[in-house]
């Protein structure tokens, strides 16, 4: 929504309504594209505005992800000037990880950790539980032999063994391990329940011994991983209810939004805050759950919350991101999921109402112009080959006519995504690839830039300025040759006696000139040359306000255009954290990267998952990006690729899934299975004890919700067009989705009534 004209013009009537809440539950069933971000954020600044604040309380919004954490912060801000307040005062935003963080931080001897704990991020903690399954199938070998399909070739078998045993372990190690710890259970009280079985459960047994030897590697390091901080917070808030009480007291007001994605020990979290007489708003969308599978999230619990007797239910059901065909196609999906699903046991997938509803007239944002000749629901039978050319061929064509349009091109995973690059790359068309990227880039930034800052802190530290050289030389320190040379002068440096007398020499003080290298090596002379001229300019950079100062130490340290952009968001970071905290130095500046770069805050951007995306930026160009990745986000046109019963299945008998390897017997997915044999380990009584295949068959029926909901999020993120394509697999046999099919009689039915 434009921010030009006067706020209140610009609310549509449910805005309004939302606008008027003043205390208690409040759950909001927000549709895609309605605005609940730019809602929320106005509620919060309404909150802070009101005068019914004191100086030391906040209002706490809570959200799904970091990038979304600078949307909130500068949303709400502009909304506090708007009214003459100072920004960033009187709120806190944060991901619930953070938020973790931020309660265990602070009083972490509760939950029996030292102050100086670390937290591992995603890809450490993956390494760790790697090794940890690895070594669980070194000293099992035989384990998981009967698993194995006894038709398989001892060659294939050997083969399996060796490169496809290991991942699998891992995932399942994954799954059981987040689960334990939703379930607050540590490996000692989880082996006492398998321990009270009446007879063993062999996955259930190795996902103990997995987690086990996990956790002891956690601690070895002195560290916790995320999943760990839910936990602990929860633990810590039991410990000390005075503690408690002051964090209620902080925080009288908490809004919540993608609540969609919520975890049982989140909600748990959330309520504790709240209290029983707490003014808690969730927001969400059960529609947009798309992160389910495998995972402790679950849109039952923001579902559950939207009924109860003592919260005001509210719906944001105008959303003017589309036009009205692409509405009405949305809308006949979850139509159709409801009532004419094969599976009747799926049609809980997508519910209504609330359904999309255009804009009113006269709203700030309405509809684009309907075109429904722009709606392409392909049913030509497709290779894999053949679709990727057929989407460039049309993407070749329609961006010479629209060089100042918007257009994605979702997949349903990265490979096929990175399938598409290459054929755009042979085809010279322009392309973005960044949302199927992976890295830790920023952490990778903050540290860089962190290590500067320290030493511009501490001016006269040999051992900083040591460091410091050795950041600016990352590069060749990855190559063998500039090691040694690396090595050499960061030790030189870091037994200067005297840093100012290789800084700033004067007559009768010259380090580097008492180091007499102009013969005896002059290369690294030369590099000592240039570091001096480098830290010179630094350290006069330190005169200018902290974001500038930044922005500028970066050119010199970072080269990537993703980590220029990184430090961007880093700079806008500690700006806002001098505006909150104006006595604040570089040695406390420095610390607040340090902590980024240490993985303790969940904050903007820790990885690429997190970076905020602006697909404006990218006119012209073809975003490619996995369908998860894309929520959140619109372009003026949208490919959907893949679109058949093996990406989308239907839980029909001739649908196969991902997660059943081929070389697991009668189909079982084992992930399911190790987490059905860790339920009834935890809930040991008649009624739910383990049959094996059952828990498969329910997988099938979970994956079948999450990829109809994905479908739907897939269409919601076109603004004038849509083009759907299936493809027949690797191995010819697939068939476009059953949604795709329902989909397109629909369309064809519409457009002949015309």
């Amino acid at each position: 929504m434009s921010e030009d004209r006067p706020i209140a013009a610009q609310l549509r009537p449910a805005q309004a309504e939302i606008l008027g809440y003043r205390s208690g539950n409040m759950g909001i069933s927000a549709v895609p594209g309605s605005g609940k971000t730019w809602t929320l954020s106005l509620l919060a600044a309404q909150i802070v505005a009101s005068g019914e604040l004191a100086d030391d309380q906040e209002v706490l919004v809570v959200t799904l992800v970091n990038s979304a954490v600078e949307n909130f912060n500068q949303r709400v801000s502009s909304f506090i000037e708007i009214q003459g307040l100072l920004p960033y005062m009187g709120y806190r935003v944060r991901t619930l990880h953070g938020l973790a963080h931020d309660i265990v931080r602070q009083r972490p001897s509760l939950v029996g950790l030292d102050d100086r704990f670390q937290i591992v991020d995603e890809r450490e903690a993956e390494g760790i539980r790697l090794e940890a399954a690895r070594a669980w199938l070194r000293s099992h070998p035989d384990d998981l032999e009967g698993y194995l399909d006894p038709e398989m070739e001892e060659g294939k078998r050997s083969w399996v063994g060796r490169e496809k045993l290991p991942e699998l372990v891992g995932e399942i190690a994954l799954s059981l391990v987040r689960y334990a710890k939703d379930r607050r259970l540590t490996p000692e009280r989880l082996r006492q329940r398998l321990d009270d079985l009446p007879v063993p459960l062999p996955l259930a047994e190795m996902g103990w011994q997995i987690y086990e030897d996990y956790q002891q590697a956690l601690a070895y390091r002195g560290a916790v991983d995320f999943d760990d901080l839910i936990r602990l917070a929860i633990q810590a808030l039991e410990a000390d209810l005075g503690y408690l009480e002051r964090l209620r007291y902080q925080w009288p007001y908490i809004l919540e939004d993608e609540a969609q994605d919520s975890s049982r020990l989140q909600e748990e979290i959330l309520q504790r805050l709240a209290g029983p007489d707490g003014n808690w708003v969730r927001v969400g969308d059960p529609n947009q759950a798309i992160y389910e599978t495998f995972t402790t999230a679950n849109p039952r619990y923001l579902r559950d919350f939207l009924v109860r007797s003592d919260v005001a239910p509210r719906i944001l059901p105008n959303s003017g991101r589309s036009t009205g065909s692409i509405i009405d196609l949305a809308n006949y999906l979850v139509d159709w999921t409801m009532k004419e699903h094969p599976q009747a046991t799926a049609r809980d997938a997508l519910q209504a109402p609330p359904w999309i509803e255009a804009t009113p007239p006269g709203d700030p944002q309405p509809n684009p112009a309907d075109d429904p000749e722009q709606i392409h629901l392909v049913e030509r039978k497709y290779t894999p080959q053949l679709e990727i050319e057929a989407v460039v061929a049309s993407l070749e064509h329609w961006l010479t006519e629209h060089p100042d349009w918007t257009v994605a091109v979702l997949v349903p995973r990265n490979e096929r995504g990175f399938e598409l690059v290459d054929a755009l790359r042979r085809k010279d068309l322009p392309y973005e690839d960044s949302l199927l990227r992976s890295s830790s880039s920023t952490r990778f930034s903050a540290g860089v830039l962190g290590n500067l800052l320290r030493f511009l802190a501490d001016p006269g530290s040999a051992r900083r300025l040591s460091e410091v050289y050795k950041v600016w030389r990352g590069d060749e320190r990855q190559e063998e040759r500039g090691q040694a040379e690396v090595a050499q002068i960061a030790d030189l440096l870091r037994r200067v006696e005297r840093v100012e007398d290789y800084l700033w020499p004067g007559a009768e003080r010259d380090w580097l000139a008492d180091l007499d290298l102009a013969a005896a090596d002059p290369q690294v002379l030369a590099s000592l040359e240039e570091f001096r001229r480098l830290a010179r300019r630094w350290q006069n950079a330190a005169l200018l306000p902290i974001d500038q100062m930044l922005l500028s130490l970066a050119q010199d340290l970072l080269t990537q255009p993703s980590d220029l952009a990184l430090a961007h968001k880093l700079a806008v970071l500690l700006r806002q954290a001098h505006q909150i905290h104006p006595d604040w130095r570089l040695p406390e500046l420095s610390e607040e990267l340090a902590v980024i770069a240490r993985n303790e805050r969940r904050f903007l951007g820790f990885s690429s998952d997190d970076l905020g995306f602006e697909p404006e930026q990218h006119k012209g160009k073809v975003v490619v990006s996995t369908m998860h990745r894309a929520k959140g986000l619109e372009w003026d046109r949208v490919y959907l690729m893949s679109v058949n019963n093996y990406d989308f299945p239907s839980a029909n008998q001739e649908d196969t899934y991902i997660s059943e390897r081929w070389f697991i017997r009668d189909s079982l997915n084992l992930q399911a299975e190790a987490l059905a044999q860790l339920q009834a380990a935890l809930e040991v009584n008649e009624y739910s004890w383990y049959e094996e295949g059952q828990a498969t068959l329910n997988a099938r029926l979970d994956y079948t919700r999450e990829r109809l909901r994905l479908l739907y999020v897939g269409i919601t993120r076109a603004r004038r067009e849509l083009v759907v394509t299936w493809n027949t697999g690797r191995d010819g046999r697939r068939q476009p989705a059953v949604p795709l099919v329902a989909l397109q009689n629909f369309w064809e039915e519409r457009q002949s009534d015309r």
